[in-house]
């Protein structure tokens, strides 16, 4: 299998694309090519001329992915000029602001009120390229902070207060906490001294590539300030039992609605119930989307393996 990659370097849409992409060369081998996406005019005018020179000498794609508006011009300029009958579908992850379709498949979230086509799939959220830990411990948690967003009221007062008390509740686990690029600078500040023994800072700017995942793969239990959407699904996919540290809604929104969804079904526990003895526990079903629409291409496209055979010929 044959993986072109159209990226814009939004590191949200990388890990989606990302995700998918290694997903499916699990279960094919194969190679992944990623292509920067030229700017959308040019983008536009590769699309109308059906050329695309970023894919000059590389192996023809079966299948072509892309996230994000600054690519979906890109990603058709791909399939017209390399994709056709037999391969080369082009794949968009989240909703094209193009019309869908144009797309041979569009995997979008299911707070977004896809429409119920057969060039359609609905997810849970956003997709990662987090896997199912098999190394989580339970003497191990993780809390996962947010930060300012136009989804809700950030408070740092109430975040501290649900830490602290987290940490001194579980003096058991080894709790290490970290922040994001849109925590305020005074919400650590905000967290009582001295910190709990068992509680260690971890701030997005001192940790490196691949840390979360990392750290995810060992947490038996992990928090994540509601806010923090991409972070929340990453927690479900590694398999850990997941609390949710509820904010002040600042408006009616499609993430919210995502959010509200997974208390709804039972994934998460909100602070509230495990302040009243609701334990965190492992989802009982695996919660990974990447692996799920890998699974519905490959049924799709590419179970028989002669007619792979004759797309690559």
């Amino acid at each position: 299998m044959v993986i072109w990659r159209i990226t814009d370097s939004k590191p949200g849409h990388e890990k989606q694309t990302l995700g998918l992409a290694h997903a499916l060369l699990r279960s094919r081998a194969g190679e992944c090519f990623d292509i920067p996406a030229p700017s959308r005019g040019a983008s536009l005018l590769q699309w109308i001329q059906g050329r695309f020179p970023a894919g000059n000498g590389l192996a023809k794609p079966d299948i072509i992915l892309a996230a994000g508006h600054a690519t979906h011009f890109a990603l058709l300029a791909a399939r017209r000029a390399f994709g056709g009958k037999f391969g080369g579908k082009a794949v968009a992850l989240m909703k094209p602001s193009l019309p869908l379709s144009l797309f041979d498949l569009c995997v979008i979230p299911e707070h977004d009120n896809p429409p119920a086509r057969d060039n359609i799939i609905p997810i849970r959220g956003v997709l990662n390229d987090v896997r199912t830990s098999t190394t989580a411990t339970p003497e191990q948690g993780l809390i996962l902070i947010g930060g300012i967003s136009s989804h809700y009221r950030w408070d740092d007062a109430r975040a501290a207060a649900a830490v602290t008390e987290i940490a001194l509740a579980n003096p058991k686990i080894a709790w290490q906490l970290t922040t994001s690029r849109r925590t305020p600078a005074t919400f650590l500040a905000a967290l009582p001294r001295p910190l709990p023994d068992n509680l260690k800072l971890m701030p997005h700017d001192q940790t490196g590539p691949g840390w979360l995942e990392h750290a995810l793969a060992g947490a038996g239990q992990v928090w994540v300030t509601e806010d923090s959407v991409s972070m929340l699904y990453e927690a479900l996919t590694a398999g850990a039992g997941v609390g949710l540290l509820r904010l002040p809604g600042s408006r009616d929104s499609r993430v919210r609605r995502g959010v509200e969804k997974l208390l709804a079904d039972g994934w998460v526990t909100p602070f509230e119930a495990w302040k009243s003895g609701q334990t965190l526990t492992p989802p009982a079903r695996i919660f990974n989307e990447a692996e799920r629409i890998s699974s519905l291409i490959i049924e799709k496209w590419f179970k028989n393996p002669a007619a792979k055979h004759s797309r690559s010929a």
